[in-house]
């Protein structure tokens, strides 16, 4: 464990620690667009988030590709969303692509064929995040 990750979960004691994305690539894109402010929330399949809850308020201490912490997060709001129901208004606050539904659906379609979890009807849990803390 690295000081840096160690100091930060002596700050946010119940905090999780990951990454975004199935990639190093991925986690240092994604986590770049948090730290600049575009990507404001994230979502992945409900039955990924039952195997490890994330709650409102919980903080979460993201990781770049290198496994090495880049900011902490804080969970804002939780909706449980169908993939076919994505609005055009929660793709875009992913920050991701050109930010359109229609970006939205291709990319994470290929993330969740990739997962093993794709399905057009699948249940997504959707995350709004605020930045916390950029280290």
């Amino acid at each position: 464990m690295t000081s840096l990750l160690h100091t930060l979960q002596q700050r946010y004691p119940q905090a999780l620690v990951w990454g975004f994305g199935d990639s190093p690539e991925m986690a240092d894109e994604l986590a770049a667009l948090v730290i600049q402010g575009h990507k404001r929330a994230s979502c992945g399949a409900l039955v990924s988030y039952l195997k490890e809850p994330i709650l409102p308020g919980s903080y979460n201490i993201i990781l770049n590709g290198r496994d090495e912490p880049v900011c902490v997060i804080r969970t804002t709001v939780l909706r449980v969303v169908r993939y076919c129901d994505m609005t055009a208004e929660l793709a875009s606050l992913e920050g991701e692509g050109d930010r359109s539904l229609a970006w939205w659906q291709a990319s994470h379609q290929a993330f969740f064929e990739r997962e093993g979890t794709w399905a057009p009807d699948m249940e997504l849990v959707f995350e709004e995040f605020t930045l916390v803390e950029v280290v």
